[in-house]
């Protein structure tokens, strides 16, 4: 299940009823009916943790083991990852949990560029190329910064089996990868569905599987077309199996 929320819009999450509806329910009875509520912002996201007695976790997957606590009863605790998973306690040793994906962050010009603060100017595509997504934008723009004239933009088990065996991406699964191509297509470089002009499924309507591959072939010709990602990224990648194998 996925939420899509704008600027001043919030979703509630818990366990939720018939008379304390939510719009993320977390199934655990040791989840409040109304466990918190989350509040987006032009570039960030707040958390409200409505719990009178437990303290939630908010962890940035992509770092190194950074988190915040939000403590009970805290309102509108600003968080400052771009990418995050809330993480809720229960009584079987386990938690429950789910992912946050944060506003667009916007970023300056380099320093060097000079001018007063008010002449600087954002970038267009602000992407962090230390985040997940950015590795797996690489990873799906990788034969064309290879020179390997490829016929078709790498699949979502492609790029997964592509980034087995990096520090961080190689824990990805399908989802997640989906996921980040989703977010990238969205809010990062704010591609519309039918901007890919997909093919479409019987009877002219374009499937769910056609959808996707329209983002994955958007989110590359755009890339690229800008230089977005460019060839000294692929730096960031895992080495490939063939070229240790040529090497041998």
């Amino acid at each position: 299940m996925t939420l899509r929320l704008g600027p001043g819009e919030v979703a509630r999450f818990g366990r939720g009823s018939s008379r304390t509806p939510v719009e993320l329910r977390l199934a655990d009875e040791a989840v409040s009916r109304l466990a918190g509520e989350i509040r987006v912002t032009d570039d960030h996201w707040q958390l409200t943790n409505h719990s009178t007695t437990q303290t939630y976790l908010v962890e940035n997957p992509e770092g190194a083991g950074e988190y915040l606590r939000v403590s009970p009863r805290r309102a509108g605790a600003p968080i400052p990852f771009e990418f995050s998973r809330v993480v809720l306690p229960t009584r079987r040793g386990t938690t429950v949990s789910f992912q946050v994906f944060a506003p667009d962050h916007v970023y300056l010009d380099p320093p060097g560029a000079g001018g007063s603060w008010a002449s600087r100017t954002v970038t267009a595509y602000s992407l962090d190329e230390t985040a997940t997504y950015f590795l797996v934008l690489v990873a799906l723009c990788e034969p064309w910064l290879r020179d390997q004239s490829p016929v078709a933009v790498p699949t979502t088990p492609q790029v997964v089996e592509r980034l087995r065996g990096h520090g961080t991406g190689g824990r990805l699964t399908a989802r997640a990868v989906s996921s980040h191509i989703d977010y990238l297509a969205d809010e990062k470089l704010r591609i519309g569905v039918a901007a890919a002009a997909p093919e479409t499924g019987a009877g002219g309507v374009p499937g769910p599987g056609d959808r996707r591959n329209g983002k994955r072939d958007a989110v590359v010709a755009l890339a690229l077309k800008f230089a977005v990602v460019r060839e000294e990224h692929l730096a960031l990648l895992p080495p490939r199996a063939e070229a240790g194998a040529r090497g041998r």
